[in-house]
């Protein structure tokens, strides 16, 4: 007599595929998404000249309304996060019927995880991305607060959105490492920034004995231009694909 032992092995449900990030299904959203980068551009564009005169005092002065406006983005376009694997999973990104994010929050509710994000983003991006610049070549010994106030605009133009969006979920931040979530205006508008930087790095070695050379003029004009190229190519021209490597 023989006995047979059948052994049944427990799987762990599969993530569900992520999904890129629809805006908030409301006009409001649907226009200002367009008006917002122009906005942001017009910050840059009229203080340009201060900037070249005095970096320092003009980044610094600068920050506040930029922070307002990535807020203002935030709240008026996104869903935020829930905290899940999904951050439209369940209170701004249930579909509806035009598959757009609903609008079940109100201003001031979805006021809040934007105040999150720029606090976060504010610790924790800003001296990843200063220790970034420095890696990149960014003075060691000098001109300290020129990196860190290169580092804290493209921090706030790349970072807020993104973590309004994915909260701190650390699977939601690997597979934004890997460059594995699909692509929508929050991730293009972050990779816009990371390469307009680098782009914009090109001329600073160059012998034209420009005043607009210095450092990190060029950087930061390179990261708003990217950050408006990207966003727009990131949620209109190739929302939902994905970046193959191979």
């Amino acid at each position: 007599m023989s006995a047979t032992t059948t052994t049944t092995t427990a799987t762990k449900p599969e993530r569900p595929a992520p999904a890129p990030i629809d805006l908030l299904d409301n006009d409001i959203a649907r226009v200002y998404t367009h008006i917002h980068p122009l906005l942001l551009l017009s910050l840059f564009y009229f203080r340009f000249d201060a900037l070249v005169a005095n970096p320092v005092q003009t980044l610094l002065s600068s920050l506040v309304p930029l922070a307002l406006l990535q807020i203002a983005y935030c709240v008026l376009c996104l869903p935020p996060t829930t905290g899940s694997s999904s951050p439209q999973a369940k209170v701004a990104g249930k579909k509806g019927k035009s598959g757009k994010g609903k609008d079940e929050l109100g201003i001031v509710n979805r006021m809040i995880p934007a105040v999150y994000a720029l606090l976060l983003t504010a610790f924790f991006g800003l001296p990843v991305l200063t220790i970034g610049l420095i890696l990149f070549g960014a003075p060691l010994t000098t001109h300290t607060p020129h990196t860190v106030l290169a580092a804290a605009h493209m921090a706030y133009l790349a970072a807020i959105p993104l973590v309004y969006v994915h909260g701190v979920d650390a699977g939601r931040w690997m597979d934004l490492a890997s460059l594995s979530l699909p692509v929508d205006e929050v991730l293009g508008g972050a990779l816009g920034v990371l390469m307009g930087a680098w782009g914009g790095a090109v001329p600073v070695p160059l012998d034209w004995d420009r005043d607009w050379q210095a450092w990190p003029i060029t950087i930061v004009t390179g990261a708003y231009i990217g950050y408006t190229v990207g966003k727009f190519a990131g949620g209109v021209l190739f929302k939902g694909k994905r970046i193959e490597f191979n």
